[in-house]
């Protein structure tokens, strides 16, 4: 099979190869994928730059997210899953071989059946981006008739955090840093944008929200916007954190933060609890077919491109999402 690999970290084109590698065979309860796409997000090019510590394996297959079709299966599988459009998710972690190639074994729970009128370029972006943002809305209960504010608006996360908040009768407020983010919040459905870089947030979340503030924030950068957030949580409000990228050692207000009982959730998609996982799943295979979602992905390359995929992933100019087309 076709494959991008790396067996060192570091520069993209100094470590990235495109070739040739034996095709994966289906183990007991594995289905096998003919991968259409393969999503590309941070954490990917993170971990080929070496951000995430040494090599797991010798020789590792990148990217976690992807879509294609099943075309065989192992052992205790039913065969009637042979033929389904699947979305695929934590394809790299923890594994050798991810989604960057032109076929992919692994178990099928990790393999989530769409319709045949998904597109697979969207599909790959449900692995991280869209999980996060499920999980970050809803892993601490309803949102109907809250107020939510979530930091980073315009970012692939974000953009279906707005939306999954809308589509569930929330109250939505977005931060962003330009005009042109701003349109792209405006366009996933937020009720209030927010410039941080030339207004006080603090003042318009409270403006907006009647000085009454916040219920749950879903937070890009937790030690950074930990003086906003501490001013507008609501009590008994919820803080969902999935990044904290300025402020990596935050020093926590905790009495403010207790008085107020406030729940700080941090979280890492790839390793949330089972039973939430599958709830997730469920319910962003259910939108992806009912094509609830919009998606935003800004740039597609051919694997025969990967290089300058991951380049311009870590550019940070990308608004959106970033997909290779596989085969």
């Amino acid at each position: 099979m076709k494959a991008a690999w790396y067996e060192r970290t570091g520069e993209a084109q100094k470590v990235l190869q495109i070739g040739e590698l034996d095709n994966p065979l289906p183990n007991k309860g594995e289905v096998l994928v003919q991968l259409k796409t393969s999503g590309i997000n941070p954490s990917d090019v993170k971990t080929r730059a070496g951000a995430r510590g040494d090599l797991q394996f010798p020789k590792i297959v990148p990217h976690s997210d992807g879509a294609g079709t099943i075309v065989d299966v192992g052992e205790g599988v039913d065969k009637k899953r042979i033929g389904e459009r699947v979305w695929i998710w934590n394809g790299a972690f923890g594994r050798a071989f991810g989604t960057c190639a032109e076929l992919i074994s692994l178990p099928e729970f990790q393999a989530a059946k769409i319709n045949d009128s998904v597109d697979f370029k969207s599909a790959a972006c449900m692995g991280i981006p869209a999980s996060t943002a499920y999980y970050g809305i809803f892993a601490n209960g309803s949102v109907k008739d809250k107020t939510v504010l979530i930091s980073g608006g315009a970012g692939a996360v974000g953009f279906y955090g707005i939306q999954l908040a809308k589509l569930s009768g929330a109250s939505v407020i977005s931060t962003i840093s330009s005009d042109e983010k701003a349109e792209v919040a405006q366009e996933a459905g937020a009720d209030k944008v927010i410039n941080y870089k030339n207004e006080d947030v603090v003042e318009e979340i409270m403006n907006f929200s009647n000085n009454k503030g916040v219920d749950r924030i879903f937070e890009v950068e937790f030690g950074g916007n930990l003086s906003i957030n501490e001013k507008v949580i609501k009590s008994n409000g919820v803080i969902a954190a999935y990044g904290s990228m300025a402020d990596m050692e935050p020093k926590l207000p905790f009495y403010n933060l207790m008085f107020k009982g406030t729940k700080i959730d941090t979280f890492l998609i790839y390793s949330i609890n089972q039973n939430f996982r599958k709830e997730l799943i469920d319910g962003l295979s259910k939108m992806l077919n009912e094509n609830s979602l919009k998606h935003m992905v800004t740039k597609t390359f051919s694997i025969d491109n990967i290089i300058e995929a991951h380049e311009a992933m870590e550019s940070g100019n990308i608004i959106g999402n970033i997909v290779v087309e596989v085969t």
